[in-house]
C-alpha cells in the first residue's frame, strides 16, 4: 500500500519542575536555598531515512509525545534533560502546520532533521531566586509546557523521471518493460492509483529512477479526479516524460491531450512549465498511428512549438531503447535535485521576561461583575507559577503590579473583593497602594 499523506499530533515534552529545598548540614545551622532546576523536555524531531518509501507507519501511530524533563533535586542539582523523540520519515516529506497551513520543513536529504515540537524549559529552583532581601526564598517554577500541534505530512516521490499523461496512455506498460517494476496494468482508466517506482539500468553505470504517476484529467490542478494526489509528485522529478496515446484510442485527440496536460501542470505550479520535458508518442503499433503522428507534428509546427517527439510502442518495445538513452543523456545535464522551496528550521520561540513586558501586552474587559484580563505572556506565567507557597503568590502579584495591571484595573473601576479572571485562574482584587 502506498500512503503519501498523513495527519499526526506531536508534542514536545514538558519541562521538569524546579523545587524548593534548603541545605541541611551538620554545623551549618542556617543553610541557604538548595533547590535545583528542572530538566528540559524532549524535542520531537523528524529525521529523513532513505530506507523508507511511504508514510504507511503513520496510519497506525498518529500521536508522538516526547518525555518530560526530570524534576530538580536538592543540593542544587539540576534535573536531567529528557531524551529527544526522533521520528523517521522518507525523503521527499513536506511537513505542514495543520492550523496555519505554513510549510514547516521540506525534507529531501538522508539524515536531514527538523524540530517540529520543542520541549519546554525546566522550571527554576529556589536557588535562582535568592536575593539580598530574601536569602531563603520559597519560590520555584513549574516546568514550561512543550509545544504541541497537529501537522500534515505530504510525501512527494523522489524520482529522476516522472511519466505523465492521461489515463491509459501506456505509462505503466512503459515502466514495466524498462525496469523490474510490476505496476498493475489493465484496459481501464485509473488503473494506477498510486505512484510506482522502477530503476532503469542502461549498463556501464548509467541508471535512473522512473516513476509511473497516476493519470491526469482536466481540472486536476483544482483537485478534480486524483488531482493534487498526482501533481505533488511531479514537483520532485528532474525530467518529465510526457506520454501521449498517438493511436487516438476512444476518439481522443492526441494533440489536445498534450495541451491539456501541460496546462494542468502549469496551473498547479507555474515553475513546472520550465521543467525539461520529453514527448513520447506511444502505441505506434496501432493502425493509423503513423497518420496521427504526422498530424501531431504538423500542429506543433503551426503553433511554433519546437518539440522533439520519440515514437515508440511500449508493447513491442519499438523505439524504447533510443528513448532511454536520450533520457539518460538529458539527466546528465540536469542538477541532481530539482528546485524546491527552501524552508528553514522552525523559528526559535521567544523567551519572555515578564518583569519587562510592555503595558500593551494585555487587554482588560468586563463580563458582568468579573474583570477579564487577556495576555498570552501572563497565562504562560500562571502555568509556571507554583501557587502553593506564599513567596510564589507574592512574586506573581508583584509582576502584575510591575506591568501595570493593578493600575489599569483601578482605572476601570475594580474595587476590593472584585473577581478577576486570567485564563483559568480566578482571584479577588485587593486594593494596595
Amino acid at each position: 500500500m502506498f500512503v503519501d499523506k498523513a495527519k499526526i499530533y506531536v508534542k514536545g515534552g514538558d519541562g521538569g519542575d524546579g523545587i524548593v529545598a534548603f541545605r541541611r548540614e551538620k554545623y551549618v545551622p542556617e543553610g541557604g536555598p538548595a533547590g535545583g532546576d528542572g530538566g528540559k523536555g524532549g524535542d520531537v524531531i523528524f529525521r529523513v531515512d532513505e530506507g523508507l518509501r511511504t508514510l504507511i507507519d503513520f496510519r497506525y501511530q498518529r500521536h508522538f509525545k516526547a518525555d518530560r524533563g526530570v524534576k530538580g533535586r536538592n543540593k542544587s542539582m539540576h534535573g536531567a534533560n529528557a531524551d529527544d523523540m526522533v521520528v523517521r520519515v522518507p525523503p521527499g516529506t513536506v511537513v505542514i502546520d495543520d492550523d496555519t497551513q505554513e510549510i514547516i520543513a521540506d525534507l529531501v536529504r538522508h539524515g536531514q532533521e527538523v524540530i517540529v515540537a520543542r520541549g519546554g524549559r525546566g522550571g527554576r529552583g529556589n536557588t535562582r531566586f535568592a536575593t539580598a532581601h530574601n536569602t531563603a526564598p520559597e519560590i520555584a517554577e513549574n516546568g514550561e509546557e512543550g509545544v504541541e500541534r497537529w501537522v500534515v505530512l505530504e510525501l512527494k516521490v523522489m524520482a529522476d523521471v516522472g511519466l505523465v499523461g492521461f489515463p491509459s496512455v501506456g505509462k505503466s506498460t512503459l515502466l514495466s518493460v524498462v525496469s523490474a517494476a510490476t505496476p498493475k496494468i489493465a484496459a481501464y482508466h485509473f488503473t494506477t492509483l498510486a505512484p510506482n517506482l522502477g530503476v532503469v539500468d542502461l549498463g556501464e553505470g548509467r541508471s535512473f529512477v522512473m516513476a509511473d504517476l497516476p493519470g491526469l484529467i482536466e481540472g486536476a490542478h483544482a483537485g478534480v479526479g486524483l488531482g493534487h494526489e498526482f501533481l505533488r509528485h511531479v514537483e520532485r522529478t528532474r525530467l518529465i516524460v510526457h506520454v501521449v496515446d498517438i493511436s487516438a484510442a476512444d476518439g481522443r485527440d492526441p494533440y489536445e491531450d498534450f495541451l491539456k496536460i501541460n496546462e494542468e501542470i502549469k496551473l498547479y505550479n507555474a515553475k513546472l512549465e520550465q521543467r525539461p520535458q520529453v514527448v513520447v508518442a506511444n502505441k505506434m503499433d496501432m493502425p493509423s498511428a503513423g497518420d496521427h503522428l504526422a498530424m501531431f507534428r504538423e500542429r506543433l509546427a503551426e503553433d511554433g512549438r519546437e518539440v522533439t517527439i520519440y515514437p515508440i510502442s511500449a508493447l513491442t518495445r519499438e523505439g524504447v531503447q533510443e528513448l532511454l538513452y536520450k533520457v539518460a543523456e538529458m539527466l546528465e545535464a540536469i542538477p541532481e535535485t530539482p528546485e524546491v522551496e527552501e524552508v528553514g528550521e522552525i523559528e526559535e520561540r521567544k523567551v519572555y521576561r515578564f518583569e519587562k513586558q510592555d503595558e500593551q501586552d494585555f487587554t482588560i474587559h468586563r463580563e458582568n461583575d468579573v474583570f477579564v484580563v487577556e495576555s498570552p505572556s501572563i497565562e504562560r506565567l500562571i502555568r509556571r507559577t507554583n501557587f502553593s507557597t506564599q513567596d510564589g503568590i507574592q512574586r506573581f502579584a508583584r509582576i502584575l503590579r510591575n506591568i501595570g495591571i493593578d493600575k489599569e484595573l483601578r482605572k476601570l473601576g475594580a474595587v476590593d473583593g472584585q473577581s478577576i479572571r486570567i485564563g483559568e485562574l480566578e482571584f479577588e482584587f485587593v486594593e494596595k497602594e
